[in-house]
Formats: C-alpha cells, structure tokens, sequence
C-alpha cells in the first residue's frame, strides 16, 4: 500500500497542465452549460427525453432537427463534464483528501442545497398566482403522482425529498452525483490504477453506464466518465494530440450519422418501446456519446483557441455556472407560454427551440453580472466562488 501511494505521489509531482488545455476544459465547460440550456428547451409534445425516447410526430424538419440536436448532437457535454471533473480532482492529490472534502462541501454540497431551496420558493410563490400557477400545472415540473401536480400538495417529507434528493431545478444532479463521487475517490483511483482491479471495476462501470443503472447514491450515468478523467491525468494519456486512432475526422462522421440514424428510427421504428427498440436506441445513444466525446475533443482545437481570445467569450463563460443553476426549471415553465406567442410564425416552433435558449443564456449571463457586482459575497456562496 506504501509503494501504491509512493507511485501515486510521484505521478501528482510529475503532473502539469498547459495553458492551452486549461483553456478547453473552460471552453468546454462553457459550452456544455449552453447546449444543456439547448436540450431542456426542447419543445415536442412529449418534452421530457431518454436515450431510447421516441417520437409520436410528424416526420419532418423542425422535429428532425430539434431531436438530431436535444436527443442526439448534443448529449456529450455531460460525459465531457465528468470526464473534466475526474481529471481536475485527480490532478491535486497533493491535498489531504479531508481538506479537498471540505472544499467540496463548500463549491458543490451547498450551493447545491442552496439552489434546490431557491427553486422550491420560486415555485411556492408561483404556486400563489393564478397565471403563474397555471404555467406550473402545464409544465408538470412540480407533479408528484397522477393526482398532485403542484408544491403546495406536498407533504412535508414529500418537500424534504425534493430539497434533498429530487430538486426541482432537475439539472442540480449533476452537483449531487459529482459531490458522492469526490467522496469516494480514494476508492475509484485504486480501482482505475489497481493492475488487477481496473480489469473488473471499468467492465462494471460500463454495464452500469449502458443500463443507467444507480447503486444508492452512486449514479451510474457519469460513473465511468469521472473514473475515465481520473485514469487520464494519472496515466499521463496524451489528450492534446489525437493518437491515430482518435481521427476526430473519422469519429466526426460517425458522430453525425449515428446521430442522424438514431433520430430517423425515431419516428420511425414504431410507437411501443419493445425490449429490442429499447436496446437499439440505446446502443445508438451510447456509440453517439462515445464518438462526439472523441470528435469534439479532438477536433475542435480551432474554435476552442479562436473563442478563448475573444474577450467577450471568456467573460461569458465565468457565468457557466450561474445558467446551469438557473435556467431550470424557468426554462420548461416558459416553453408554452413562449410557443404560443410565436405560434402564428413561419417556423415558430423551432424558431423558438433556438431563440429561447439563447435569451434565457443572456438573461442568466445579466443576472449573474448584476448579483456579482452588487452582492458579491453572497454570489460566491451560491456559486461555490466561480467566476471570480
């Protein structure tokens, strides 16, 4: 155990970070933030997605597009976001791993609390006026069983639940998840390092990714990816430069096509969810997700340097966490109201899917802007003391 923990060290001492990737994990981190703005603005019918989700609409443009995007395109970010996450914790392991725990608890734990909090007053308020109640009943955020869709049906537990495990702000797992698996690092670097153990653990982190199967508090949607991001940085994995076999141009036409297949047999491959449709779809979920992480992270170096010399790109992407935090679930309450303004244009819905992300973005940008500049101290807190 003595010698394991020598050779980590030696590693952690051996560990640097160019500028340049440190400007790609920002970039991504950024952009990931836009496209989930993107994916929760999606406006069919039935809005909410799965990998395997399928369509029970016409066949043409706008809802091809909408889900080539939401259900397709762009369902690498949260992968990307893991996989940066891993490879950030493990690059310090310098830091006792108590004193990184009370960090965290800082930057994850409690602006996580905070949020879920703020979405269930915002929604109680709404809850009080009848337009705004409306809009919370047509968007089932709130909904807990066939009878009760609003807040103030709760039951005290029932909102204990929704602050602690469930929030309202739905996107907010993703806090939860990364703060449990911080809490057991430890353990996920002797699995991934371990020259027996890695052998089993990422054959079952695999298996628990392609089902989306949890164990307690352990989710397996992003179990492998922040093990992959731990994996890289301690086994130096070159990820700056593509090995042959990384081709971003390769993996960017599939990318595109199994992008473009899986939203075809969507509207297409029937209305039942059989076990075969089930595992085709997700099988096609899963290749798009490994080979968007490849193609994008390979072979987009241009945009990312191009966008980061922009001054007005890296100011905007200090505010990453201020949208993730706050355009949900603001975002699924506006869909309807927003569609039916534009319902008598040309194109209205998805001009819509396009322009409400992209206001909202701006909103979310001005508001953190505004919070930053008037109450900093309190911005820090709820942002665990990004975008400083």
């Amino acid at each position: 155990m003595g010698i394991f923990k020598n050779h980590i060290l030696s590693m952690e001492n051996k560990a640097s970070i160019s500028s340049f990737l440190s400007s790609k994990f920002k970039f991504w981190s950024f952009v990931s933030m836009v496209l989930l703005v993107f994916v929760h603005g999606y406006n069919l019918d039935i809005r909410y997605l799965q990998p395997w989700s399928l369509v029970d609409e016409a066949f043409n443009f706008t809802n091809f597009t909408e889900y080539l995007l939401a259900n397709g395109l762009f369902r690498f970010r949260i992968p990307m976001l893991f996989i940066i996450s891993g490879f950030l914790f493990a690059l310090h392991d310098a830091t006792p791993h108590k004193q990184r725990i009370q960090k965290r608890t800082r930057t994850l734990l409690l602006p996580y609390l905070l949020w879920s909090a703020i979405g269930l007053l915002m929604v109680f308020i709404a809850e009080l006026f009848p337009l705004s109640k409306q809009l919370i009943l047509d968007s089932h955020i709130a909904q807990i069983d066939d009878t009760r869709h609003l807040l103030h049906d709760y039951k005290w537990h029932e909102v204990l639940v929704r602050w602690i495990i469930a929030p309202l702000p739905y996107q907010l797992w993703f806090l939860r998840v990364l703060f449990v698996y911080n809490l057991i690092y430890l353990g996920l670097r002797w699995c991934v390092l371990h020259k027996v153990a890695k052998y089993i653990f990422f054959p079952f982190a695999i298996f628990l990714w392609f089902t989306s199967f949890n164990i307690g508090l352990i989710d397996g949607e992003g179990l492998l990816f922040f093990s992959l991001g731990v994996w890289i940085q301690k086994t130096n994995f070159e990820i700056e430069k593509p090995h042959k076999l990384f081709n971003p141009l390769w993996w960017g036409i599939l990318f595109v096509l199994l992008s473009v297949l899986k939203t075809y047999l969507a509207f297409h491959i029937g209305k039942d969810l059989t076990h075969t449709v089930f595992l085709l779809m997700s099988a096609l979920h899963k290749l798009i997700i490994l080979s968007g992480l490849v193609a994008c992270w390979f072979g987009l170096d241009k945009i990312v340097s191009w966008s980061m010399n922009k001054t007005w790109f890296v100011k905007a992407s200090a505010f990453s966490f201020i949208i993730y935090a706050l355009h949900a679930p603001l975002i699924a309450v506006i869909i309807t109201p927003a569609l039916s303004i534009t319902q008598a244009w040309i194109g209205s819905r998805l001009f819509t899917f396009v322009a409400l992300p992209i206001v909202l973005v701006m909103c979310c940008i001005l508001v953190g802007m505004a919070l930053r500049s008037a109450m900093p101290k309190t911005y820090k807190i709820l942002t665990g003391g990004r975008g400083f």
